[in-house]
């Protein structure tokens, strides 16, 4: 039988810690950039292995900083994924540039290095890999590639806190990355990011462009050893992180290790469930990863099913289990397909895997029965379906 009660997508982990902390940066009266930012960021750093970490308001700010940082503009291309979200992309509209897409390996649903080659031209100044679900791009290929080229890498980390490539921490390797602490994430603090990078030049560009490019945050000049005295160095943004996130950011990271070890405890339960059925494809962990496990990605075998990837869907809700679909190529949007002309077949393994993926719930707040009755329902929706 199905579950009693819906079992939402996607649910943050506070516990009485987080909320102590939050608390505390309230009573302190400083609830804007401060103390616990510095921290958070230190911290952070430490954790990735990076020089320099700077806290934003989100991911988007942290990609869209670290474009104008880089000096990317008007007449300027930048190549990524269309599978990922929008903000991937709209960030590079956001600086005048064009977003140019490669398609990408179906196998881990990153871009593939062997399509990025041929999209390079003369106006090519940057790459934005995204690692999705937690599973890191082939980074060595891509970086090869950048060298060639001279070419700027943003990684866009959104789902890999805690992602290694090659024994390396996600967030310690290109020439920046840039991180969600969105509330879906495995590292929460509602909304904000945080830009990691081992370029001194990059990150001091990045802080002041976050604050309204001030020379002075807040924090320089309202404690007593502040200064009221600030100059404007570039016509910034105003993209900075809270205390009141930070705190939350700074408990969270304490614990991570813990939490990291809940997601993949369910994503271990649904491999072993699912990977002796032939109708699904499980995600895979290359050789050369750590995934963080931010998401859990099934894919159809559709000719195998006698229902669509639609359908497999709602016959889940039916079960009260909540999913998801990361993503739909962004090449398909209409603003994408109206202002850069592209159309379906454009990226035929972006758009054949997109037809197929579905994302169930994962995430430590999750009971190891509420995992049990998502694999129970999966299993009921291919027993009714199967050819």
């Amino acid at each position: 039988m199905p579950r009693e009660e819906f079992l939402p997508y996607a649910l943050p982990l506070i516990e009485d810690d987080d909320i102590a902390e939050v608390v505390d940066s309230l009573k302190s009266n400083w609830l804007t950039k401060g103390p616990k930012t510095i921290e958070f960021e230190k911290q952070f750093a430490e954790y990735v292995g990076a020089k320099y970490a700077i806290a934003v308001n989100s991911c988007t700010a942290a990609l869209h900083l670290s474009l104008v940082a880089a000096g990317i503009g008007p007449g300027d291309e930048v190549i990524t994924t269309p599978m990922t979200f929008v903000a991937s992309a709209n960030v590079i509209i956001h600086v005048g540039a064009t977003p140019v897409f490669a398609d990408i390996d179906p196998v881990t649903m990153n871009l593939d290095p062997a399509n990025i080659e041929a999209k390079i031209t003369s106006r090519t100044k940057a790459i934005i890999p995204v690692h999705i679900a937690g599973h890191p791009v082939q980074l060595d290929e891509i970086l090869a590639i950048a060298k060639k080229h001279k070419l700027f890498v943003l990684e866009d980390a959104a789902h890999a806190v805690y992602t290694q490539y090659k024994g390396q921490m996600i967030g310690s390797i290109g020439n920046a990355t840039a991180f969600s602490f969105y509330a879906t994430k495995n590292l929460v603090t509602g909304e904000g990011g945080m830009v990691t990078t081992n370029d001194e030049e990059l990150a001091n560009k990045i802080r002041i462009l976050s604050t309204h490019g001030m020379s002075r945050n807040a924090w320089n000049r309202y404690t007593a050893a502040g200064s009221w005295y600030y100059e404007v160095l570039y016509p910034g943004y105003k993209d900075n992180m809270t205390d009141i996130q930070a705190a939350l950011g700074i408990t969270q990271l304490h614990k991570l290790e813990r939490l990291q070890g809940l997601r993949q405890d369910i994503a271990r339960r649904y491999n072993e469930a699912f990977g002796p059925m032939p109708e699904l494809e499980i995600p895979v962990e290359q050789e050369y990863a750590r995934h963080a496990w931010h998401l859990y990605i099934i894919k159809l075998n559709l000719d195998k099913l006698t229902i669509d990837r639609s359908r497999f869907i709602e016959e889940l809700k039916e079960e009260k289990i909540g999913t998801s679909v990361h993503f739909i190529p962004v090449h398909f949007q209409p603003y994408y397909r109206e202002t850069y002309g592209y159309k379906p077949g454009d990226f035929p393994l972006a758009e054949a895997t997109f037809e197929r993926i579905i994302s169930l719930p994962l995430y430590p707040k999750m009971s190891a029965q509420d995992a049990e009755d998502v694999i129970a329902a999966v299993a009921r929706v291919v027993e009714r379906a199967r050819r």
